[in-house]
């Protein structure tokens, strides 16, 4: 990916989507929402802070930036064990303490379900970004280890969504169940019936995930009565299916990083908000 270079004396923020598969980092000025350089490194559980940290000032250097131009870092995890990794990694390499997001940190966005404590991050921020940057009602794909689908109501409102076992899962399981067959990409594949095993596969996991998300979101349409719901795509394997021009109105591959900043936006917002009002009253 193409960045602009650093600058000296600017000040930038560290956003820190934590998933079960990927960790992504990214750079954004402090106080606007365009992304800069983006870093992805393989999750791993077992990775100590210092080991991030050779690796995450080894890529910022190369995209122009140093550890001392960031002035916070604010993360999204999914995977608590990484939690303490990551706060270790902010205050080692950047000396700030790490911003973590839940479901009770972004305050303007209403979370309309049983249990709102069960919901990940990720998904919360990618209503979040999705409402401000495409409007309320919508719905969003995120294609990660599992694939979720979130809705935001008509209303602005976190409504809840759906969880399926992610493509990469299901070709992985084929793989280890099966003693016969390989290990396969997951692309679209020439046409739906293969002519060898490998083609039979990649058929299999492209159109039948395919099909289930069109018939989830056929679903999810008639169940809000919005029959024109914008839907957003996102994750790693988002790219797979973007030719799919009737099944997506967008796919933004930095939605849950753009969730990070706009949290962080509304945070300090609330912040500056009370520090006015206490002031206001000595």
């Amino acid at each position: 990916m193409k960045t602009k270079k650093s600058g000296a004396g600017r000040r930038h923020l560290l956003v820190i989507d934590a998933g079960n598969t990927n960790v992504v980092f990214g750079v954004y000025p402090e106080g606007k929402r365009k992304i800069l350089g983006v870093v992805r490194l393989a999750s791993s559980r077992d990775r100590t802070s210092d080991e991030y940290a050779v690796f995450l000032r080894d890529r910022l250097a190369r995209l122009g930036f140093e550890p001392s131009s960031i002035c916070q870092v604010v993360v999204g995890s999914v995977v608590p064990p990484l939690d303490p990794v990551l706060e270790s990694l902010s205050i080692e390499l950047f000396g700030v303490p790490a911003l973590f997001i839940d479901h009770e940190s972004i305050a303007d966005l209403p979370i309309r379900i049983d249990h709102p404590a069960e919901v990940g991050a990720d998904r919360i921020l990618n209503a979040l970004a999705a409402r401000e940057r495409y409007g309320a009602p919508a719905i969003v794909v995120d294609f990660g280890t599992a694939t979720t689908f979130d809705v935001v109501s008509p209303a602005g409102e976190y409504a809840g969504g759906v969880i399926v076992p992610g493509a990469g899962i299901s070709a992985e399981a084929l793989f280890l169940r099966a003693a016969r067959l390989p290990r396969v990409e997951i692309r679209r594949p020439a046409r739906v019936v293969g002519r060898s095993t490998v083609q039979s596969m990649q058929s299999g996991l492209y159109f039948g995930y395919l099909s289930l998300i069109e018939g989830i979101l056929e679903r999810i349409r008639v169940e809000l009565g919005q029959p024109r719901i914008p839907v957003i795509a996102t994750g790693g394997l988002a790219s797979v299916f973007q030719h799919e021009k009737s099944l997506f109105t967008v796919v933004d591959p930095d939605l849950t990083l753009d969730g990070l900043v706009l949290a962080h936006e509304r945070i300090r917002a609330r912040a500056s908000d009370r520090t006015g009002k206490r002031r206001r009253r000595a």
